[in-house]
Formats: structure tokens, C-alpha cells, sequence
């Protein structure tokens, strides 16, 4: 599994990383860090983070 973020849609409202901690996360500037291959267990955490996302700024692709 391979997520892809599109950081010029992401305007870092976290939903993501309430839902997938493990995967997403907020850098020290605030801005959003992401795992971009994280292992195929968290799948449905990464799911329901790209379903929360207010701007559908995540994509799963694999």
C-alpha cells in the first residue's frame, strides 16, 4: 500500500492523524508528516483517515 497526499489540497485540519496515529502526524512546524508506505495492517486506519479528510487530500494506491 502506498498513500500519496496531495499537500497543496491538505490544509492540515488532523483528521488524519486521529485516525490513523500511526501513519499521520504533525511535523514540528505544524504542517502534516505522513508515512508514505506504511505496513498493509493499518490499511483500514488509512482508509478511514483519507474518508475524513474535509478536502479528500488522500489517496491510497496498492
Amino acid at each position: 500500500m502506498k498513500v500519496v497526499v496531495d499537500m497543496n489540497k491538505c490544509q492540515d485540519h488532523g483528521q488524519c492523524v486521529f485516525a490513523a496515529p500511526d501513519v499521520f502526524s504533525f511535523d514540528g512546524t505544524g504542517r502534516l508528516a505522513y508515512v508514505p508506505d506504511p505496513d498493509d495492517a493499518l490499511r483500514d486506519d488509512v482508509e478511514e483517515a483519507a474518508d475524513v479528510c474535509p478536502l479528500q487530500a488522500i489517496r491510497i494506491e496498492g
